[in-house]
C-alpha cells in the first residue's frame, strides 16, 4: 500500500470508534435470511438479548413452523416465549420515541408492549436522546455480548422479501395482510470483540435513553448458527458511529469521515447501495474523483423514488440535482446510477446501505448517503478493509459480495458476473452488458423538476445538515452550499 492509501484507513477515534477482531463475519442480504437467522440466534442466548433500532413490530413472523416446531414465529410472542423458557434471560428493547407513536395503529401490538412493560426481566425504552428533529436510526441487536447483527435492516412491518424479489410473492404481505413492494436490503453478523463493542455501543446508547447502568456479559462465548454461513474469518473490524452534538456531549462524526476516506482511496470502483443520495459532502468527494483522468468507476444503486410522501418531493429532488451537476463533471464516463426492478418491471425498494471499495473495503450500516445520516440522527456501520493488518485474506470474499448483489440486481449468476468483469475490467461495462429484460438494473433517468421541488431540495427541508440547521432560517439553506466556488469554472460550469 502507497502511503496516501495506509493515510486512509480506518483511524480510531477519527474514522472509526475502534477497531476490534471479529472470528467470523456474514454479510446478510434481504431480511428472509435475517429473520429466520436472528431467531435461530435468539433462541441460543443465555443471559441477554439488546433490541436496538428505529422500529420494531411485535406482528411480524421471523421464521417458517417447519423450522422450528412449537416455536412462536411472530416477533411479540417470541420474546415472551424466550424468557419464559430461560429464567436467566432478560431482553432490552431500545426505539425511536417518536417512532413508538406507530404502535398506536398496529392493532394488538400496544398491549402487547404493555405486557412486556410489566415483565421484570423484558426491558422496554424510547430513545428521546437526541436532538430536535433527529431519530435514533442504528438496527443492532447483541446477544450474550459475544454475537451480535448489525446493518441497515429493522425488525419491523414490510421489509421481509427473498433475494429472488418475486413478482406477488404470496409471502411477502404485511401485517394487515396487504401485499407490499419488494424490497432489497442487507445487514452483518459478527461475534468475538467485535461483538462485545457492540455490546458496550448498546449499553451506552441504553444508558443516554435513560435506562440503568449494565454490566457487559461475562462467562458466556457465542453460539455461531449452523443455518449461516460465514463469509470472513479472524478479521479487524472498524465500527463508525454518528451522534449529533447534545448538551453535554459532543458531535460523532465517524460515519461521515470514513466515506470520504473511502470515496477518496478507490483505484478502480466504488460500488454503493443507499435509500438515499443527498449528501453535499459525498457528492463533493464523488466530484474530485471525476475530475481525475484516471479515477475509479462509481456505481450508486438508489430506490427508483424515496418511500413517503414528502421524501420523494424533497429528498429525491436533492437527488436529481446533485446527480445533474455531477454528470456536468463527469468527462470522462466513469459515473452511474441504477435503479433494480424485478422480472415484471415493478420497482425494487433499496433499502440496503452498503459501500464497496475496490476488493479493499466491504461497509455495511444504517447510514444513507444523506445529511442526516453524517450529522443528525444516531447511526452504526461496521467494515471490513483488507488494508488493515491482519485482513489482506478478505479481498477474494469481498470483491464474491459485491459480485453476489450485481447478480442478485441483474437476475444472473455469481460466476456471470465475475467472468464479465474479468473480461470488461470495467464495473459499468460489466453492468451494461448483463442488464436487459426482465430483472435487471435501470439507469437512473434525471426528471424534470418544478420550482417547489427545487426549492425543497435546495433548503434542505427534510434532510439538514446537524442539529443546528433544523432552527436556521432556510434563506440560510442551500444544497450547492460552499460548492459553487469549488465548482465553477470548472468544466461543466457553475451549478444550477
Amino acid at each position: 500500500m502507497t502511503p496516501e492509501t495506509i493515510a486512509l484507513l480506518p483511524k480510531p477515534g477519527e474514522s472509526c470508534w475502534r477497531i476490534e477482531q471479529a472470528n467470523r463475519v456474514a454479510v446478510i442480504v434481504d431480511a428472509e435470511e435475517y429473520f429466520r437467522v436472528a431467531r435461530i440466534a435468539m433462541m441460543n442466548a443465555e443471559r441477554r438479548i439488546m433490541l436496538i433500532g428505529w422500529d420494531f413490530d411485535a406482528r411480524i413472523r421471523l421464521g417458517s413452523a417447519e423450522e422450528a416446531p412449537g416455536v412462536p414465529q411472530k416477533v411479540g410472542p417470541f420474546i415472551s416465549w424466550l424468557v419464559d423458557r430461560n429464567p436467566n434471560l432478560e431482553v432490552f428493547l431500545l426505539r425511536w420515541d417518536l417512532g413508538a407513536l406507530k404502535l398506536l395503529f398496529r392493532g394488538r401490538t400496544i398491549f402487547r408492549f404493555i405486557s412486556w412493560m410489566w415483565h421484570r426481566r423484558i426491558h422496554t425504552r424510547l430513545d428521546s436522546a437526541h436532538p430536535t428533529g433527529a431519530s435514533h436510526h442504528q438496527k443492532i441487536v447483541v446477544i450474550d455480548d459475544c454475537f451480535a447483527f448489525c446493518g441497515g435492516i429493522d425488525m419491523t412491518d414490510e421489509r421481509w422479501d427473498t433475494s429472488a424479489h418475486r413478482d406477488d410473492d404470496p409471502d411477502r404481505k404485511g401485517a394487515n395482510g396487504k401485499p407490499y413492494k419488494p424490497w432489497h436490503d442487507a445487514t452483518t453478523a459478527l461475534d468475538g470483540d467485535a461483538a462485545a463493542a457492540l455490546g458496550e455501543h448498546g449499553r451506552a446508547r441504553w444508558k443516554s435513553a435513560g435506562g440503568a447502568k449494565l454490566e457487559p456479559v461475562s462467562g458466556v462465548s457465542a453460539t455461531w448458527p449452523k443455518e449461516l454461513e460465514t463469509q470472513f474469518r479472524d478479521v479487524g473490524v472498524a465500527i463508525a458511529r454518528t451522534a449529533p452534538e447534545m448538551p453535554g456531549s459532543d458531535a460523532v462524526l465517524e460515519v461521515e469521515r470514513l466515506y470520504l476516506d473511502q470515496i477518496a482511496r478507490a483505484e478502480r470502483f466504488i460500488y454503493a447501495e443507499s435509500q438515499y443520495f443527498a449528501s453535499r459532502k459525498i457528492a463533493v468527494a464523488i466530484a474530485r474523483r471525476l475530475d481525475e483522468p484516471d479515477g475509479p468507476e462509481i456505481v450508486i444503486v438508489n430506490p427508483l423514488s424515496a418511500q413517503g410522501w414528502l421524501e420523494p418531493i424533497a429528498m429525491d429532488s436533492a437527488r436529481a440535482r446533485l446527480m445533474k451537476a455531477l454528470r456536468a463533471r463527469d468527462v470522462h464516463g466513469r459515473l452511474k446510477m441504477y435503479h433494480p426492478v424485478t422480472a415484471a418491471g415493478e420497482p425494487i425498494y433499496v433499502h440496503a446501505k452498503i459501500l464497496i471499495v475496490d476488493d479493499a473495503v466491504i461497509r455495511v450500516g444504517s447510514s444513507n448517503m444523506n445529511n442526516r445520516s453524517l450529522r443528525l440522527d444516531t447511526e452504526c456501520d461496521v467494515t471490513v478493509d483488507a488494508g488493515l493488518p491482519g485482513n489482506d485474506g478478505a479481498r477474494e470474499t469481498i470483491a464474491w459480495v459485491r459480485d453476489r448483489l450485481l447478480a442478485e440486481h441483474l437476475g444472473v449468476e455469481i460466476t456471470t458476473v465475475s467472468g464479465a468483469l474479468a473480461e470488461t475490467r470495467s464495473l459499468i461495462a460489466t453492468i451494461e452488458t448483463l442488464r436487459g429484460e426482465g430483472k435487471t438494473l435501470c439507469p437512473y433517468e434525471l426528471p424534470d423538476l418544478s420550482k417547489v421541488e427545487k426549492w425543497l431540495a435546495d433548503n434542505e427541508v427534510l434532510d439538514p445538515e446537524g442539529p443546528q440547521e433544523m432552527f436556521e432560517a432556510l434563506s440560510k439553506r442551500d444544497l450547492f452550499r460552499g460548492l459553487r466556488r469549488r465548482w465553477r469554472g470548472r468544466r461543466g460550469g457553475p451549478v444550477s
